[in-house]
């Protein structure tokens, strides 16, 4: 018959199993930290490869970003009536377990002051990344979208001529297709509101020839490290349903020719590229 131990005993062997215990590291449970802050946004401009930077900086595993790329939530006046309310912003991330970093994608907000002004106030320390392309290319780009969508029934060239007619900033959402391509305004807008080492420009052009070295240099700007092996999406390239025409290539040199030279002059750039 087995001799059953003594009190003594039981309590001796109760104490080491409480000093093995305390020896070993504390058990870690796994938790989503709540995102408390948007840190940066990608704010324009439209038609100039914002969608495809959403797509890259999707793949990174310490960026999370918005669920609803549609959400406007700096640039639609309801979200400003009063206070407002930046729970429905925050509520709109679905963070990994590995994120650092939050940020959000609309191409419109460096064309809206209001946007970037609310912006500034929301997180002074927000750090902005700019896409910028050929003036005439984009606003071609824009007015191809329009037409596709029944939104547009004039020629490119009488579209620009309305524009010039009802004067470019008179009417901020509807076509825009010159004021959307004065990006010298836009920019002393985002210098004036944010210090020059939070903001970050490129051009789409750099992104379609050399998207993973444009995409290394936006990781270091937002404080990351590169990652191999990114896949290229191409979304949103859907083809022309002609192409512009010497005379409309033209006519909007012309617009445009005096912004570049300042756009150089603000970003330290040659924009020869852009010229007709």
């Amino acid at each position: 018959m087995e001799a059953r131990p003594t009190l003594l005993e039981v309590e001796s062997r109760q104490r080491n199993r409480q000093a093995l215990t305390s020896a070993l590291p504390p058990v870690r449970r796994l938790q989503r930290q709540k995102i408390d802050r948007v840190s940066f946004i990608v704010a324009g401009v439209q038609k100039a490869g914002t969608t495809a930077i959403h797509d890259f900086l999707a793949q990174h595993p310490h960026v999370t970003l918005l669920r609803d790329q549609a959400l406007h939530f700096f640039d639609k006046e309801e979200h400003f009536a009063r206070n407002p309310d930046y729970g429905i912003l925050l509520g709109n991330f679905d963070p990994g377990w590995r994120w650092r970093v939050a940020g959000e994608v609309t191409a419109d907000y460096l064309y809206y002051p209001r946007a970037l002004e609310r912006i500034a106030r929301y997180n002074p320390e927000m750090k902005l990344i700019i896409s910028l392309r050929n003036p005439i290319g984009r606003a071609f780009s824009q007015w191809n979208m329009r037409r596709k969508k029944g939104q547009e029934t004039l020629e490119f060239l009488d579209a620009l001529k309305r524009d010039q007619e009802i004067g470019i900033w008179r009417r901020p959402r509807g076509n825009g297709y010159i004021a959307r391509s004065l990006y010298s305004p836009q920019l002393e807008k985002a210098f004036e509101l944010f210090p020059r080492d939070q903001v970050f420009v490129l051009k789409y052009e750099d992104v379609r020839t050399d998207p993973f070295s444009v995409l290394d240099r936006i990781f270091d700007f937002l404080g990351l490290g590169s990652v191999s092996r990114l896949k290229n999406q191409e979304r949103n390239r859907g083809s022309y349903s002609r192409e512009i025409t010497m005379q409309e290539r033209e006519y909007a040199a012309a617009i445009f020719d005096d912004d570049i030279s300042r756009v150089e002059e603000l970003l330290d750039w040659d924009c020869s590229d852009w010229r007709f």
